[in-house]
């Protein structure tokens, strides 16, 4: 189900209680509106806020204060940021799942619902808008929320080049340049950054670099050409698997035994070419092309011996095409999105034994997956009164999975799997005033296993024949508004009904998934952002959430009916004060909440609760012709113990990877 939220962490400059208010342009539903007028789940993020004493590491930085959101594992680099929304996302032991993210159009999730976040380039990140709630009706498969993020072409850029150095705690540096510009047809921007940091645990250590490049060619009022190129290079991404309650409590900072021995880690190198067409004049609407590809080149050795070093050599390609339009019907005003797409994916994958010495045995797999996936939509809105819209949305998609096994001494699993898939959405919006919106909305979504969840835990390979997609069913009710002059709010309940819930354990050191019958989960979201004074802006996100399997027995017979998901918190709190000053100055207190979790289904191991507090401080000025700005920042000030990621049922109780102390950086820029 969607719905709009007005984002609290948009970045509003002192002073500007009336600028707040003004007209914010949302894309990210596919339907070009108003913010306030949206009739889905939207927050957004502009450049001040992904940047400004910031390091860019990772989403979580910039996204932490929208409210329905909750971030894991944030310091481990070879396993990757851990996002999930309204329980979408939760039950990834690497990467992202149920989420789908996308950078200036281009998708990075693949047909089979796999994401990864670390080709993403921060430094040139100039907005990021979230979409909450599901979204299959726009986007399909794995649609259980939105990341969309749009990085700068050039066109609004004074200083240029910028040139960038930051450093801190645990050996952490990072350097980066962006330049760009603009003239009569042409516009671009190229960034490029460089990450060297050894981490606060052992066997954590990370360098990756990473390029981003936007030309933009303009032929008329109408029509422009983007074409986006980004490299990343990540020859070292180093794990430390995950602890025991015992070894946490001896040695936070340690690896496991298994991941120093092993030398555990993953190295990935990845290369994107992009086309993006756009007329916004074709029989009396607006036609977008897209089309792309990608090459991304991976191995990883795993943090246990067995069969754990693994890897592919991947090709993901697509096209797709949304004409938009407004029109009338009936006499009333209509907007209507119609589109389609097709994405492709071709992993050659391959996987071999490692002793406990980490010599490398015999291989054990060796098989071409590939998956295509392909939708068509139709998004509208009607006006039927002033005060009231009514929204609807239906999107029919094919998704397909193959599996050529080409090591058949233990047999032949190759196969295949299809699936054909209906989404659909109805909501409404009414305006009580001006300033004060109420909605209602329900929407139906799918997510089916990616060729990871389907390995078969009975078998050496191919499709586990027992495991399917998961439907959900959302509802929504909410509101958003502005009283007075300096505060706004929203608020949303919601129910997700989750049939065939994908579910991980933990087999032979490795994971694999199952179905569980049925799952609830209930939520509220609340947001606010005041503005104090000219100076003061003071954010809150909260979320309350009540997830449960509400009928599970699993394949050991185990029954978990009435349990908590696990891995996802009850409560969730982001509260930021965030001061700035005519002059440049600027300083930034953020606090964090987050509620125990489940590390089991079973319930019997709890996670401890959390709070930390985050500051920053630092000023922008121009001198000599010049822009300068330097931060200093302090994570975790308190020093506060806690875990940042759970290992949902791992074996052998390694659940725990715990966060740094505190830590110190800072930051300088100059642009020229």
């Amino acid at each position: 189900m969607l719905i709009l939220a007005v984002a609290p962490g948009l970045a509003i400059p002192a002073g500007a209680d009336d600028a707040a208010m003004e007209p914010i342009v949302i894309t990210a539903p596919r339907m070009e509106r108003n913010l306030l007028d949206v009739p889905a789940a939207v927050d957004a993020v502009d450049r001040n806020e992904i940047r400004a004493g910031r390091r860019g590491l990772t989403l979580d930085e910039s996204l932490q204060q929208i409210p329905g959101l909750y971030f894991q594992n944030q310091y481990n680099f070879a396993q990757g940021l851990r996002i999930s929304t309204r329980g979408f996302g939760a039950r990834a032991p690497f990467g992202i799942r149920g989420i789908r993210l996308r950078v200036d159009g281009f998708p990075e999730t693949l047909p089979d619902g796999q994401s990864q976040t670390d080709a993403i380039d921060l430094e040139s990140a100039d907005r990021i808008e979230v979409i909450r709630g599901p979204a299959a009706v726009a986007y399909g498969n794995a649609a259980g929320g939105v990341i969309d993020v749009t990085t700068a072409d050039g066109r609004d850029m004074p200083w240029s080049p910028v040139i960038s150095a930051q450093g801190g705690s645990h050996d952490y540096y990072k350097s980066g340049v962006r330049t760009g510009g603009s003239g009569e047809r042409w516009a671009h921007h190229v960034s490029a950054s460089a990450l060297r940091y050894d981490g606060f645990r052992d066997q954590s250590r990370v360098e990756r670099d990473r390029l981003n490049a936007k030309v933009t060619r303009t032929f008329d009022d109408n029509r422009e050409l983007q074409t986006v190129l980004t490299l990343m290079d990540n020859p070292v991404a180093e794990d430390p698997g995950g602890l025991t309650a015992t070894e946490l409590e001896r040695d936070r900072d340690a690896a496991t035994a298994n991941a120093r021995a092993l030398d555990a880690g993953q190295k990935a190198s990845q290369q994107r070419l992009g086309l993006r067409w756009r007329d916004g004049d074709v029989a009396g609407g607006a036609l977008t092309l897209r089309t792309f590809y990608t090459r991304r080149d991976f191995e990883q050795q795993l943090p246990f011996p067995g069969s754990s070093l693994l890897g592919y050599e991947r090709d993901f390609f697509g096209v797709g095409t949304e004409y938009a339009r407004s029109d009338e019907l009936a006499g009333m005003p209509v907007q209507y999105t119609i589109g389609g797409e097709i994405d492709r994916q071709v992993d050659d994958r391959f996987r071999f034994a490692v002793d406990g010495g980490g010599v490398t045995q015999s291989q054990t797999a060796d098989e071409r997956q590939q998956a295509t996936a392909g939708g068509v939509f139709l998004q509208a809105d009607l006006g039927v009164t002033e005060a009231l819209d009514l929204s609807a949305g239906l999107r029919f998609d094919r998704v397909r999975f193959a599996i050529d096994d080409k090591f058949t001494g233990d047999g032949d699993d190759s196969g295949s799997r299809r699936f054909d898939e209906t989404s659909g959405s109805l909501g409404a919006l009414y305006a009580l005033t001006r300033d004060h919106r109420l909605y209602a909305n329900v929407s139906t979504a799918f997510e089916t296993p990616t060729f990871t969840e389907f390995a078969d835990p009975d078998g050496s390979g191919g499709f586990n024949p027992d495991i399917e997609p998961q439907q959900a069913l959302n509802r929504e009710i909410g509101a958003r508004g502005r009283l007075g002059r300096g505060l706004r709010y929203q608020v949303a309940l919601f129910r997700v009904d989750v049939e065939d819930e994908i579910i991980s354990f933990e087999r032979n050191n490795r994971d694999f998934y199952e179905n569980a019958a049925r799952t609830q989960r209930d939520g509220v979201e609340l947001g606010l952002d005041w503005i104090a004074t000219e100076r003061l802006t003071i954010a809150a996100a909260w979320t309350w959430s009540d997830y449960r399997f509400e009928r599970f027995v699993d394949r050991e017979g185990n029954d978990f009916t009435g349990n908590r998901l696990p891995g996802l918190p009850e409560h969730k709190l982001y509260v930021e004060a965030d001061w700035r000053a005519a002059d440049g100055r600027y300083a930034r207190a953020e606090i964090r909440y987050v509620d125990s979790v489940y590390a089991d289904n079973a319930n019997e191991v709890r996670v401890d609760d959390y709070a930390t507090l985050d500051l920053r401080a630092g000023r922008a000025w121009i001198t000599s012709g010049r822009r300068v700005e330097a931060w200093l920042g302090i994570d975790n000030v308190t020093d506060t113990e806690h875990v940042a990621n759970v290992r949902v049922n791992a074996a052998g109780g390694g659940f725990f990877e715990p966060a740094p102390g505190r830590t110190f950086m800072a930051g300088l820029e100059v642009g020229f």
